[in-house]
Formats: C-alpha cells, sequence, structure tokens
C-alpha cells in the first residue's frame, strides 16, 4: 500500500536523505518503499532546535533518517540526561522515546518526541505566566528587584 502524500505549493519533504520542494501547485505523490519520509512540518534544523526537547528531538530524526541509531546515540544520552536534570517531569516522556529506540520503532520515537516538545512548551509557558504574575505583583507593591534592601 502506497503512502499518499499532499504537498502545498512550496512544501518540502524528506524522502531517504533526499529533500524534495514542491513547486507552485499543489501535488498529490505516491510514496512506497521503506524509506523514512518527513514531512516540513516535521523536520527539525539545527538552527531550530533552541530548546532542550528540540534537541533531543532532532537526534531522534537524525536516528529515523539514517536509520541507525547509533549515529546520535552518543548525544542523545546526554541531552536526555541534561533533560532529566533540569525537568525531571519530563521522565515519562524521555522513558517512552527511550524504549521506542531500543525497540528500534525511529518513527514511534520522532513522534513521542515530539510530544516531549510540545510538554516543554507548556513548562516554558507556565514559567512564563509565573514571571508575569510575580513581575505584575512586584510592580503593583513597588518593588522593581533592582533596589538593594536594608540600606
Amino acid at each position: 500500500m502506497a503512502l499518499k502524500v499532499e504537498l502545498k505549493p512550496g512544501e518540502m519533504l524528506i524522502v531517504g536523505d533526499t529533500l524534495i520542494t514542491n513547486d507552485k501547485q499543489r501535488a498529490r505523490l505516491f510514496i512506497q518503499g521503506k524509506a523514512p519520509i518527513l514531512r516540513e512540518k516535521d523536520i527539525m534544523t539545527v538552527e531550530l532546535a533552541d530548546t532542550q526537547a528540540k534537541k533531543i528531538y532532532l537526534a531522534v530524526q537524525l536516528m529515523y533518517l539514517e536509520g541507525d541509531i547509533t549515529t546520535t546515540q552518543s548525544e542523545y544520552l546526554v541531552l536526555i540526561e541534561q533533560m532529566l536534570n533540569a525537568a525531571p517531569s519530563t521522565h515519562p516522556y524521555i522513558s517512552d522515546i527511550s524504549t521506542a529506540i531500543l525497540a528500534e520503532e525511529l518513527y514511534r520515537a520522532l513522534k513521542l518526541a515530539k510530544k516531549l516538545v510540545e510538554y516543554e512548551r507548556t513548562l516554558i509557558s507556565h514559567v512564563s505566566t509565573s514571571n508575569s504574575s510575580i513581575s505584575a505583583i512586584r510592580q503593583h507593591l513597588g518593588i522593581d528587584g533592582s533596589e538593594s534592601s536594608g540600606s
């Protein structure tokens, strides 16, 4: 059974180690075979990997595209250790990703890594919201945080 992929104008797709960019019209492709496939919305680049979870996603993506977990295994292990130290609540996500990698279910691991990125985004937004609330309270109380107390 072929995988049907519809591409928007200008949308990119990775098939195996080949980057395909659609022209100016919608296109429908039917792809058969076992090559790894990633749509543009699922592609992580080094430039976009600006958080710990995104770096983990990138490492798993490279494993998936190469079809080889040893490609970025050592980097992955360092990244997950750093992530767990910084945010222990990510343990279930990391555990699921690692289990999928060990089972050589690399596409599944990639999808699980995407959930980790989403979870990290919620953690960051909670911190940002908390910091904004604290700033608002400080401002309301006339405390800007830059002055030292006890003068």
